[in-house]
């Protein structure tokens, strides 16, 4: 006897597709409930981040000591062995205004822009040293207006660094040589020139620093190019060709020279130049430093 039988055949079911609509979606676009940090933000960040660095502060301390400690010893150095010149050498020294020579010397400048230039230079390797320049990338991806945020708060520091030690300097050494009845005051011609001179020669050193270490990315690289840059290289140009005299010319150091020297004598070399020319190499050196700090940032993997 037989039956009618029915068999149910089952066929294995495709999952299926999920629709583009329920596909979830991580996009990195910020959250449209955060406002944009806005520039004043940015310099207020990164000025907290400025003082809140004691190696950083210290770096201000000790530098600015040091440029002092170097002015006011040569300055106590000739106040000591005053009684060795004769004089007319005594008469001579303040006649010709040789007490503005020890308002900031040669040793004290070199110093100022070893530490400025160092300084620059690891405000921005020591973020990169770190991973934290990732992070501070990521929380504010606009890195043109961070990195400017950086360099004007690092050029506002460096400035008001540079006027303590050049001001204290001044001070110092002419109550030094004042003691001696040879010291130069504020209101003597030129006097304000080399105060004003050494002061910005601590920013423009700095800005390079920053330039040198948003290209290099590497700290120790970048201080020793800082070095290389602002103090070997204008060692090795001789004023006595022309070009070497032109190269020359457009360094910091030179220029920080030439405003400082009350007693440049244009005859004496072979290619003179302006205290105008020298005033534009601060300016182009600011100026060129900043703009590489703030474009060398764009579109580079941190």
């Amino acid at each position: 006897m037989t039956g009618n039988t029915s068999h149910t055949v089952t066929t294995p079911s495709t999952p299926p597709t999920p629709s583009t609509s329920s596909t979830p979606r991580f996009t990195a676009s910020p959250d449209p409930s955060e406002p944009r940090p806005r520039f004043r933000d940015l310099l207020a960040a990164e000025w907290l981040t400025l003082r809140s660095l004691r190696s950083t502060v210290w770096s201000y301390v000790i530098g600015a000591l040091v440029v002092i400690a170097f002015n006011g010893g040569a300055a106590y150095d000739r106040y000591r062995y005053w009684h060795e010149y004769d004089a007319r050498s005594r008469a001579d020294f303040a006649s010709d205004g040789m007490a503005f020579m020890y308002a900031y010397t040669t040793n004290a400048g070199i110093v100022m822009m070893l530490v400025a230039g160092a300084v620059g230079a690891l405000a921005i390797t020591g973020e990169y040293s770190t991973g934290q320049i990732r992070a501070v990338f990521a929380a504010v991806p606009a890195r043109r207006s961070l990195m400017a945020a950086k360099v004007c708060v690092l050029t506002a520091a460096m400035a008001v660094f540079g006027a303590v030690a050049a001001g204290v300097s001044f001070w110092l050494t002419q109550a030094i040589l004042g003691a001696r009845g040879a010291g130069a005051s504020i209101g003597d011609p030129g006097a304000l020139r080399i105060v004003v001179a050494s002061t910005l020669l601590a920013p423009v050193s700095a800005l390079a620093g920053v330039a040198l270490g948003a290209v290099l990315r590497h700290s120790a690289g970048a201080v020793v190019s800082v070095v290389a840059l602002l103090l070997v290289l204008p060692l090795v140009l001789s004023d006595d060709r022309y070009w070497g005299a032109v190269v020359g010319h457009a360094m910091p150091v030179n220029a920080w020279t030439r405003l400082v020297d009350l007693r440049y004598d244009p005859s004496a070399v072979p290619f003179p130049w302006t205290t105008t020319g020298a005033w534009a190499v601060y300016a182009l050196w600011a100026t060129v430093a900043a703009v590489v700090a703030v474009c060398a940032v764009h579109g580079r993997d941190q």
